[in-house]
């Protein structure tokens, strides 16, 4: 089989890549990976496990009322249960109550999970993947078969293994994922076998692989060379125990390495791998391959003369292509084109080499030093574009706010009180509230003062709060980020604020949100 012209991406972050350790969403936060990655051109995302629990619930709810621009909604599951019917399945019912045009269910590829795990017969294992499929694609559903641990199965007994994916053919599916579950499998078996199996099927074949041995994207590309047409994986290569298979490296190359064409929007890439660490609340790794902060650094000697003079010297891409910069440590310079092409998004026409463009930039390396972070913040960026702009102007003028918490020592109770004096044009205002936590006496206080001037501010609403801490190697002192996402029932945006004090940082995020929403809505 030869490498083939184009390749489906399948995104299972919401799905797969939560299984890893400190990953975790909101069903907010699935709904905007969902509307990025759909921005980014990804062919399939994955949701969940419907049923599973009530993120994924609420996920798939709000997903059937969304129009998706290129992407489907893909619901995951299992086989039927061994001597059951499938139409009496309710783990098969709820797939289809997920109201996704795909969806993906697994079943077992090696012997040893169907006399140990499953404890039944190899037949009665065939007929569970045969029937899934088959009562799925009645339904008018696109079926996919994820072929769980089929690598380890081949080698165990090769035609077991296929025998298997002989019967989801059988079913109707539309295409069978060759899954490395274990993740211990080589690029040189996984070429053979995935050839041996695109050879001998009559329907498209994928390819589903994790990390365990560091060649989780090796193998996905041994595995397109052999002729897959689909490959599956998470977005910075989040999953379980060393993780799946990284998109953000596997895309680029297949699209600039091989040729192969993949649909997604290049120049996104580190913009949506930076989303999904922030959204996630984790750090970004700077040497990531493509996306990391440090992937087109330089620093000293010949390095930076003969990149001055000619950047291909050292650097293997443009690092536009994929949405990075180039940065030139020793001087400290860091790439426009990625200001630029952030303000563009945001509808501001950016002159390179410009007074506006240098001082946004120059703030970004200020304010990116003292901890903040954009990415994920996209209503303070275009804040700080517009103040370079003198498209800016104040909401308000503060003078002073004030938290307090009182315990009441009988109850034990806490009350969180906010005060906050400012001036709106000149007319003052000097407001009181309570709330849960000082956060929410804040906003309390803030609308008070401000919504008898600006009314529309009633129709936002605060729906995630994160907490980030900077430098934790020094303890209490260390600085605070704060990421704020806030709406107004049809669109979202975040904000960001950074401080060594919590109360400080929330506030600056606030404002920012506020501000945000009134200059948008002009």
């Amino acid at each position: 089989m030869s490498t083939p012209k184009s390749v489906a991406i399948y995104d299972t972050t919401l799905r797969d890549g939560t299984q890893g350790l400190g990953l975790s969403f909101s069903s907010l936060d699935k709904i905007r990976v969902a509307e990025k990655l759909d921005e980014f051109g990804v062919d399939y995302i994955e949701g969940g496990w419907p049923g599973s629990n009530p993120k994924d619930v609420d996920f798939f709810a709000e997903a059937a009322r969304l129009d998706w621009a290129s992407a489907k909604i893909a619901a995951f599951g299992s086989t039927r249960r061994a001597d059951r019917a499938v139409e009496d399945d309710p783990q098969v019912r709820t797939l289809l109550e997920a109201e996704t045009p795909v969806i993906t269910f697994f079943g077992k590829s090696w012997k040893l999970h169907v006399a140990e795990v499953l404890r039944t017969t190899e037949a009665e294992n065939r007929a569970m993947i045969r029937d899934t499929a088959r009562y799925l694609k009645g339904q008018g559903r696109e079926v996919i078969y994820d072929a769980e641990h089929f690598f380890d199965g081949y080698k165990d007994d090769p035609e077991h293994a296929m025998a298997t994916l002989f019967s989801a053919q059988e079913g109707g599916a539309d295409i069978v994922v060759l899954c490395d579950t274990n993740g211990g499998t080589m690029p040189d078996e996984v070429a053979a076998m995935t050839a041996e199996v695109c050879g001998a099927l009559e329907i498209p074949v994928g390819i589903h692989t994790h990390d365990d041995t560091g060649v989780g994207v090796a193998n996905a590309l041994a595995a397109v060379r052999s002729g897959a047409v689909q490959v599956q994986g998470t977005i910075n290569g989040y999953g379980e125990r060393t993780g799946n298979c990284n998109l953000t490296t596997t895309i680029p190359n297949l699209a600039l390495k091989m040729g192969v064409e993949v649909g997604a929007d290049i120049p996104r890439l580190t913009t949506i791998s930076h989303f999904v660490d922030d959204l996630g609340n984790n750090a970004h790794n700077p040497q990531a391959p493509y996306v990391g902060r440090t992937a087109f650094s330089h620093k000293g000697g010949m390095h930076v003369n003969a990149v001055q003079k000619l950047a291909r010297s050292y650097e293997h891409i443009e690092p536009d292509t994929v949405g990075n910069s180039q940065v030139i440590l020793i001087s400290e310079l860091s790439g426009q084109s990625n200001v630029l092409m952030k303000a563009k998004e945001l509808g501001h026409e950016l002159e390179k080499g410009g007074a506006a463009a240098r001082e946004i930039l120059t703030q970004l390396k200020d304010l990116e030093k003292a901890g903040y972070e954009f990415e994920a913040a996209e209503g303070s960026f275009e804040l700080l574009v517009r103040k370079a702009l003198d498209s800016y102007t104040p909401l308000f003028t503060l003078h002073e706010y004030h938290c307090t918490t009182r315990r009441h020592p009988e109850t034990h109770f806490e009350t969180c009180e906010a005060t906050v004096k400012l001036e709106v044009d000149g007319q003052p205002a000097y407001t009181v509230a309570e709330g849960d936590g000082p956060v929410n006496a804040l906003d309390g206080a803030l609308r008070k003062a401000l919504e008898p001037f600006y009314p529309k501010l009633a129709e936002v609403e605060l729906r995630d709060f994160k907490v980030r801490i900077i430098d934790s190697h020094t303890g209490t002192a260390s600085k605070t980020r704060v990421l704020i996402e806030s709406s107004d029932g049809k669109e979202s945006w975040g904000t960001v604020g950074v401080s060594f004090n919590i109360i400080v940082a929330s506030w600056r995020a606030l404002v920012d949100s506020f501000e945000y929403y009134l200059l948008r809505e002009g």
